[in-house]
């Protein structure tokens, strides 16, 4: 009763399997995409919202720098009003202008009801020290954010390495599982047969049931996380999560050690992160010359040209005279005092400017334990999934030759139980550190700058 129970659990594992496959097959309406790591890595480029959202703020700093331009450039408004009086404006004139006595005065209304006034203004920066060092910092504010959008890729692509490689173990992982499977099969054969024959117990053939049951439900999970690990990686490539994702590139041993980079090829200049802190200190540097520059005489040309009329009744379209003013100009402006602002202004400049160099030499500390983390973490995953592969080797050696025994009658059950729980385990044990390896290679190449 307890073995056809156990049974039955596998039967229905094993059917979920191949309705999901079947489901899968069905679904018509989904894109299918067979990715290779590469192809992974220029999708989640093209297509990731981190990726995307960069590029818009080089975008966006790009229009920034065209506001600063516009400073230099001149700049012309055009300026125009029209004026009704209600009251027209008295002025205080000397009474003995009209033969009146001395020191008196009377009251007269100079001008019209309506005036109107239309003129055009010019103003060209001839010079300004923080102007000019705008301008300079132009390119230097474009490195920043297309620098910053380089990091931004540079994590996603770290990211699609390690799930790729994840769901790639996983699914070789799946494959050792079914081949232990398999052979749990083929070993619940036997024993059916021998208990047929009265060689063997009811124990033994309740011993393999539990085996393959829980072997099952192991793949069952491992599934769930693979279907969980593809919906992750669309998530991070920008991918619609209704689209079929599949993985067509392979992983062995030979691919995490080919192209191994050696650490006395690296420099703080291949690490984006450091190129990012080396433009920040030179803007920094910038904005403290602004604020000294910003202590200089501005200079700048100055120009008007206007239309004014005056009118009793509103009739600016009719006849009637408009008098021309206009003038050219340059106009000079010297700080002498302001309350000590600008000094202090200058004094923060520095102070920041100090800070960025304290984090770029806390930068290169970092990268350094980095560096030599990631060298020592690569080398012994390699290390690692050496021995593993050989123990995994020698584990699939021992079983052969405890079921060979097992066959001729000179072996136990026990014994080829426990052979094949310990193959089990040194595949699964390669098949992490394998993992671990590639993950290590990625980390190594990522701290190096060469990701």
């Amino acid at each position: 009763m307890q073995r056809n129970k156990l049974t039955k659990n596998a039967g229905i594992l094993a059917m979920v399997f191949l309705i999901a496959g079947h489901l899968e097959a069905q679904d018509t309406t989904r894109k299918i995409n067979q990715f290779s790591l590469q192809q992974a890595l220029d999708y989640a480029k093209q297509h990731s919202v981190q990726v995307q959202n960069a590029l818009i703020d080089i975008q966006i700093q790009h229009q920034v720098n065209r506001d600063v331009t516009s400073i230099a450039l001149p700049q012309i408004n055009a300026s125009g009003s029209i004026t009704d009086y209600l009251d027209v404006p008295t002025t205080l004139v000397p009474a003995e202008f009209a033969g009146g006595p001395p020191g008196t005065f009377f009251p007269v209304k100079f001008g019209t009801k309506w005036t109107s006034n239309a003129g055009v203004n010019l103003h060209q920066m001839l010079f300004d020290g923080q102007v000019f060092i705008a301008l300079k910092a132009r390119n230097g504010t474009m490195d920043l954010a297309r620098k910053q959008e380089e990091i931004t890729e540079e994590n996603i692509r770290a990211n699609v390495y390690k799930i790729y490689y994840q769901l790639v173990s996983a699914k070789t992982q799946m494959q050792l599982l079914d081949d232990i499977i398999d052979r749990t099969e083929k070993f619940r054969h036997d024993i059916q047969v021998a208990y047929d024959n009265g060689f063997r117990e009811q124990l033994d053939l309740d011993k393999i049931a539990v085996q393959l049951s829980n072997l099952q439900t192991e793949k069952f999970n491992l599934y769930n996380n693979i279907q969980n690990g593809y919906t992750g990686l669309k998530i991070l490539m920008g991918m619609p999560t209704k689209d079929s994702l599949a993985l067509t590139d392979t992983l062995d041993d030979n691919q995490v050690t080919e192209g191994a980079l050696e650490a006395s090829q690296f420099k703080y200049t291949d690490r984006r992160d450091y190129q990012l802190m080396d433009i920040t200190n030179k803007l920094n540097k910038l904005n403290v010359r602004r604020f000294k520059l910003s202590q200089y005489p501005t200079l700048a040309l100055v120009g008007n040209y206007s239309k004014q009329a005056q009118r009793n009744k509103f009739d600016f379209f009719g006849k009637g005279d408009w008098y021309t003013t206009s003038y050219i100009g340059l106009q000079l402006n010297v700080p002498i005092f302001n309350g000590f602002a600008l000094r202090a202004r200058t004094q923060k400049a520095r102070l920041e400017l100090q800070q960025t160099l304290n984090y770029t030499e806390a930068l290169k500390n970092n990268i350094e334990g980095e560096l030599e983390m990631a060298k020592n973490n690569f080398s012994n995953a390699i290390a690692s999934m050496n021995y593993q592969k050989k123990n995994m080797a020698l584990a699939t050696n021992v079983y052969d030759r405890t079921k060979k025994k097992y066959d001729i009658g000179t072996g136990s059950t026990s014994e080829i139980n426990d052979a094949l729980l310990d193959l089990k385990t040194a595949q699964a044990n390669y098949s992490t550190a394998l993992y671990q390896a590639i993950i290590a290679k990625v980390d190594f190449l990522k701290a190096t700058g060469k990701l």
